[in-house]
């Protein structure tokens, strides 16, 4: 019976195990050792803590007493024990009862850790004087003269502890007297702990659970206890933890060796020890050694990250993982590590990483292979390049014009459209390099924005614009001229005007006399070209132009020119046809009146004292600035030189009556300073206006025959038909333009 006890109250884990937990004893009043002759009373608790109801089986140094009582009176020394319904057999108390006049009592339960209270207590307690505590012979200190004292942190030892006191006898003298030696029962606050693991023999890679397994006593239900756990000397985890169980997630060969873990309670400090376990890690051949590509398939785009995921169905322990390229003697790469998966990564591939590849794994065993696998790299187009294909070097109407698109990388097929402005004009597939093309017939219609996009499904990419301008050969150009009067006339400014009405700009303009080049011109935009020409009889004759824009010159047809009279015929035609001059002296009064007369009055045809007969007023400036040419600066004029023109009066009829006589007012133009700056000839500072008039014979109506006749003679004549007569008036003429030659 005692040995079954104590392998009961040895045995770890009873609770885990489904054994019942104990049973608990308290006594009352609740101290160790009594006075013979006294009752105490001892009380079993059940699971609850609470007194056992129902029947109770009670032990009294291991023999079953009759009792079924939970709670009975005893007067022996002894150790008593219980168990009740749904409780194992509790701890042994102690109970003495002593015969001495001075005994030593100790509270009761009391644990690891815990303090105990002693109490030294004689029969005639009131005579009792000088108390004093000792522990294993040794006085405890500050204990002299107390009814009880605290000891601090007992432990299960063998110390034995005493007190010794005095008192008077029969009130004369004092008697010492000594308690017996008493041990006190510390009962366990937890039991040694048991190391548990899931199994004894686990295989590489698989997990693991240890548990720490103890239990605290029932009449200590709340004191926290940690764990920790230990390989060889090495502490696993994270140190002291609250629980029991440490999680391993996976165990490899080097994990091999001696387990042990520890329990303490977090308020005492009771330590404990579980005894050593042996785990051996047994390890697996690696087996079916597979390797994916992702992305999934093997089908790459250029630039992608590419990652080779080597994998086995079955192997422990450290995996040694390589990869492979066909053709490639080193491997890609290479790693070590506790897992049944690697993956070795590839960044940004290009096209030269496609091809096959395969993995291997090895854990000591060999190196088993994977199958080979495949690997494609697509490769977007790359931005496609327009270029024009004609079989000149400026596109005309009614070329053939090839738009060639190609893009110089991309994976095959790819598939070219080509655009004008917005306006898609075809496709084409390229199944293989060198780009695709596409032909236009050209018209005037074609000029403009050129641009083409490559696409193979990676995305498209569009060329650059390409301008073209299709140039329109020029038509037959017109030659017009244009002079001041209705007849060319010898001093006129004539102007030649040529324009094709058809054809791309620039157009160079050219002008001829006969078979003599006059000038060239070139027109950016509509509107021709014009050259200006100041008459001479020599300018009578043929003229035609060209136009050329490059695309083949355009001549005109000839048009024929006949330059009449001479630089004085103009302004003499008031002389024609008088048949005698007569020279009159007016006086100053008849002057004047017939001046202002002019002026208020002039005869049609006639030219005001404001007027020119022939002349420009900028005659006398520079030619480049006086008369702007449409001539390209660029290129050289070759015309004719003009004949030099003589400085002609100005002349003005004056009828001052009803009589035969018609005075012929002579305008002769003098210069400022200003003017003279411009003719040379002029370098007077200052002069007025001066009026010179000569008497002339009035030509009748029906003399017009005459007049033609004489008008051949009228310049011969001019010089003999009038008288000069100074005006009196001077009248001043501001600004009035010189006449010179130029």
């Amino acid at each position: 019976m005692l040995l079954w006890l104590l392998l009961l109250i040895l045995t770890p884990g009873r609770e885990q195990s489904g054994v019942a937990p104990k049973a608990v004893l308290l006594l009352d009043p609740p101290w160790s050792t009594a006075f013979e002759g006294e009752k105490v009373a001892v009380i079993c608790c059940g699971i609850s803590h609470s007194p056992a109801q129902g029947d109770t089986s009670w032990y009294h140094d291991e023999k079953l007493l009759k009792i079924k009582h939970n709670k009975i009176q005893i007067t022996q020394s002894g150790n008593y024990q219980c168990k009740t319904r749904g409780s194992s057999l509790s701890d042994a108390m102690h109970v003495e009862f002593s015969s001495d006049w001075l005994i030593l009592q100790a509270l009761q339960p009391v644990f690891e850790g815990e303090n105990v209270i002693l109490r030294c207590q004689g029969k005639d307690d009131k005579n009792t004087h000088q108390k004093v505590y000792y522990k294993d012979g040794k006085q405890l200190p500050n204990s002299y003269n107390l009814a009880e004292i605290t000891v601090n942190s007992v432990s299960r030892d063998n110390s034995k502890y005493h007190c010794t006191a005095t008192h008077r006898k029969f009130h004369i003298f004092d008697i010492k007297e000594t308690s017996s030696p008493i041990n006190i029962r510390v009962q366990e606050l937890f039991l040694h702990p048991v190391l548990r693991a899931s199994s004894s023999t686990p295989i590489e890679g698989s997990p693991m659970t240890l548990t720490c397994e103890t239990q605290l006593s029932s009449q200590r239900p709340n004191v926290q206890l940690q764990f920790s756990f230990f390989r060889d000397s090495q502490t696993l985890g994270s140190g002291w933890s609250m629980s029991p169980k440490l999680q391993i997630p996976a165990m490899w060969t080097e994990d091999s060796g001696s387990y042990w873990c520890e329990a303490e309670s977090v308020t005492h400090s009771i330590k404990k020890r579980s005894l050593r376990s042996q785990i051996r890690v047994q390890r697996v051949p690696v087996s079916n050694v597979n390797l994916e590509i992702r992305p999934t398939g093997g089908q790459l785009i250029e630039g992608e990250n590419m990652a080779l995921i080597c994998s086995v169905a079955q192997g422990s322990g450290t995996v040694t993982f390589s990869w492979h390229k066909e053709g490639r003697v080193r491997s890609l790469g290479r790693k070590t590590q506790h897992s049944l998966l690697a993956e070795l990564h590839v960044l940004t591939v290009k096209e030269s990483d496609a091809g096959r590849y395969y993995c291997a794994a090895d854990n000591v065993h060999g190196p088993i292979l994977s199958t080979w696998v495949r690997v494609t790299v697509r490769i977007p187009v790359s931005h496609p390049v327009l270029t024009f294909r004609a079989p000149r070097a400026q596109a005309a109407v009614g070329d053939l014009l090839e738009l060639h698109c190609e893009s110089l990388r991309g994976s095959f097929p790819i598939l070219y459209r080509f655009y004008h402005e917005d306006v898609t004009l075809g496709n084409s597939s390229a199944p293989s390099g060198g780009g695709a093309s596409f032909n236009l017939s050209l018209t005037a219609e074609h000029s403009g924005n050129y641009s083409c996009d490559a696409d193979n499904g990676l995305g498209a990419q569009h060329s650059h614009g390409v301008s073209l301008r299709v140039t329109v050969p020029v038509s037959r150009p017109v030659l017009t001229l244009r002079a001041s009067g209705a007849q060319a006339m010898v001093g006129d400014l004539l102007e030649l005007h040529c324009e094709s009405l058809r054809g791309s700009f620039p157009i160079l303009y050219w002008f001829y006399h006969e078979d003599d080049t006059l000038a060239n011109s070139s027109a950016h935009s509509g509107g021709g070209a014009s050259f200006n020409l100041s008459l001479t009889t020599e300018h009578s004759g043929n003229y035609s132009c060209e136009a050329d824009n490059g695309l083949g010159a355009q001549h005109s047809k000839v048009v024929t020119l006949n330059v009449t009279g001479t630089s004085g015929s103009r302004t003499g035609l008031t002389a024609v046809g008088v048949t005698g001059l007569v020279l009159s002296i007016l006086g100053l009064a008849a002057a004047a009146a017939l001046l202002h007369y002019a002026r208020a009055r002039r005869k049609p045809g006639g030219l005001s004292a404001t007027e020119t007969s022939s002349h420009s007023p900028s005659e006398c400036q520079e030619p480049s600035s006086s008369r702007p040419s449409r001539i390209d600066p660029q290129e050289p004029t070759h015309s004719k030189p003009l004949a030099p023109m003589e400085l002609e009066p100005m002349y003005s009829n004056v009828n001052p009556g009803d009589s035969n006589l018609i005075y012929s007012r002579i305008w002769s133009i003098q210069h400022t300073k200003e003017n003279s700056a411009n003719c040379p000839t002029m370098h007077q500072e200052y002069e007025e206006l001066t009026v010179l008039y000569s008497e002339l014979k009035k030509t009748h109506p029906d003399d017009s025959a005459g007049e033609a006749s004489s008008r051949g003679r009228a310049h011969e004549d001019d010089e003999e038909n009038y008288e000069n007569i100074l005006n009196p008036g001077k009248d001043k003429v501001q600004d009035f333009p010189c006449l010179c030659n130029t």
